[in-house]
């Protein structure tokens, strides 16, 4: 299939700059064979007891830090922990920054600049204790908010919680799983108390989530492979829902994916501990997840052709013209979807 099959016209008016406050007073899509409008704070009149919300707890490092080489100032947003204290980032500039250099983000906070790719990742390492470097991100760095949510405004400290779900509580994130954003801790209450029943997995997710598709056909897109873990008490809930009739309810891609990655040809979830790369685009065939909460998404991603997969291309189409109508809030700090799959 081609890339153009999946693209939309979107203009800046609908970019999501700061999330709704409280985060379950955002609007939710729900999209079935009918559209219809709805609260995100409706789910629990929504959905059915004995339902599964699949939740993914990674948490985001604050991971986007300010420094300077020599005297010129640099930007540096942290994509993947190789080892220790070493990590490839993304840096602006980095024409400017070769192997020997270091940045200096503090007076006792410095990274040296190992070696930089023809694709422009630089892979630098921390002049600190690795156990230390968590401590030092937030204190000095910012939440990596979306390149689309910076071309209007630098992070600040109103992200250090919005960009972080309620539940978030396994660090090693560098984007947010933003279908997360809209749960409170009243929303998941008033869910427990319908009888709907919640489980927590983790898929840290990682720079891929924006990085373009630069080929023609999406056939030949490759994914950067993203770390995740169920576990063995998890999968066995997952299993036991599935077993009695529930429904499987993943929030975000991130969980789906993970789902999808775990689940084998019978249909029963894996524990699971590894890399996934899955990339999930039509005709895919869903072995685990039957419901999907998720916000809107760019037009020609990974994450919209995944939604497509799931739903069927006309339909997301439609129902993303429909929310632009309706003045639906896109992308991470925007509105929510819930999608049933398409038999």
């Amino acid at each position: 299939m081609r890339i153009s099959d999946f693209d939309f016209s979107l203009s800046p008016k609908f970019i999501a700059k700061r999330p709704k406050k409280p985060r379950d007073n955002s609007k939710l899509l729900l999209i079935s064979n009918i559209l219809s409008d709805h609260l995100f704070q409706d789910l629990p009149n929504i959905l059915q007891n004995d339902d599964l919300i699949i939740l993914n707890n990674t948490k985001v490092i604050q991971g986007q830090l300010s420094g300077k080489v020599s005297d010129k100032k640099v930007t540096i947003t942290l994509i993947k922990r190789r080892k220790y204290s070493q990590w490839e980032v993304f840096s602006k500039p980095a024409k400017k920054l070769y192997p020997g250099n270091k940045i200096y983000f503090a007076k006792k906070f410095s990274a040296e600049i190992i070696e930089k790719s023809p694709e422009g990742v630089v892979l630098i390492k921390f002049c600190v204790n690795a156990k230390r470097l968590p401590v030092l991100l937030s204190r000095y760095g910012k939440m990596p908010i979306p390149p689309y949510i910076q071309k209007f405004r630098k992070p600040d400290l109103r992200d250090n919680t919005d960009y972080q779900t309620t539940y978030a509580n396994n660090l090693g994130a560098v984007a947010a799983p933003t279908a997360g954003l809209h749960f409170t801790k009243r929303l998941i209450r008033k869910l427990r108390e319908k009888k709907i029943n919640f489980a927590e997995i983790t898929l840290h997710v990682g720079a891929g989530t924006f990085l373009p598709i630069r080929c023609k056909d999406i056939n030949q897109h490759l994914m950067q492979p993203e770390t995740g873990y169920i576990s063995k008490d998890v999968a066995k809930k997952i299993n036991h829902t599935k077993k009695r009739g529930g429904r499987i309810i993943a929030v975000g891609t991130t969980s789906l994916r993970l789902l999808e990655t775990a689940t084998d040809s019978s249909g029963t979830v894996q524990p699971f501990s590894g890399e996934t790369n899955i990339f999930i685009k039509p005709p895919y065939r869903f072995k685990c997840v039957d419901l999907l909460l998720t916000n809107f998404h760019l037009p020609k991603s990974t994450l919209f052709i995944l939604v497509c997969a799931f739903a069927g291309i006309k339909k997301m189409k439609r129902a993303y013209e429909y929310a632009k109508i309706k003045n639906y809030r896109f992308f991470s700090y925007g509105d929510g979807t819930l999608i049933y799959r398409k038999k």
